[in-house]
């Protein structure tokens, strides 16, 4: 049994290659870990391309026409003022949890909070969000829908207000936002409500 051991020993340390294994962190750097007999050495690759998390730092200013009084962004354009400007919005209705009204002073602001979970009920929301926005369009005026990145609560109450008030079944409604703002996506929770509202 021992020389059977001392064999084994004796091939792995003489015999056996380099291995080398390419490692790629959760937060995006590239390792090499190199072992050789019984050592391992970890280098980390420079200039490399990762596929870990990145930080998008570049403001969504992505402002989808639903209707000609009813737009559907992010918190970035409702928070720019050259973009609320050049799509003349007068109305600005917040749907996001944590955000504040940039611009209180110039715009018409509405703030309805609402939590992006699946057990939200976000058909409760919709009186009060429908409310307003067929205030600002009796009134002429343009308003801006967002939550906090424009894809999940704000779609879904821009898809709700279409069933509601242009008698439009979810597929049409749903299709009518997507064009507008392609990035949509609500969740798996507001998406069901949405198929079983009948306004």
């Amino acid at each position: 049994m021992d020389s059977l051991k001392r064999d084994i020993e004796g091939f792995s340390r003489s015999r056996l290659r380099e291995q080398s294994t390419r490692v790629t962190t959760v937060a995006g750097r590239t390792l090499t870990e190199t072992r050789r007999g019984g050592a391992l050495r970890v280098t980390e690759e420079r200039g490399a391309a990762t596929c870990g998390f990145v930080r998008d730092l570049s403001p969504d200013l992505q402002v989808g026409p639903v209707r000609p009084f009813l737009l559907l962004a992010s918190q970035d354009a409702a928070q720019d003022v050259d973009t609320l400007r050049r799509f003349q919005v007068s109305h600005i209705l917040n749907v996001s949890y944590g955000v504040e009204n940039a611009f209180p002073h110039l715009f018409l602001c509405r703030t309805v909070t609402v939590l992006d979970l699946p057990e939200t009920d976000i058909t409760s929301y919709f009186p009060e969000c429908f409310e307003f926005i067929d205030q600002a369009r009796e009134q002429g005026g343009t308003v801006l829908l967002h939550c906090n990145a424009g894809v999940s609560r704000s779609a879904s109450v821009a898809v709700g207000y279409l069933m509601s008030r242009e008698s439009l079944p979810f597929e049409e409604a749903f299709d009518a936002v997507k064009r507008a703002r392609p990035c949509i996506q609500p969740n798996p929770g507001f998406l069901q409500q949405l198929k079983a509202y009948r306004p």
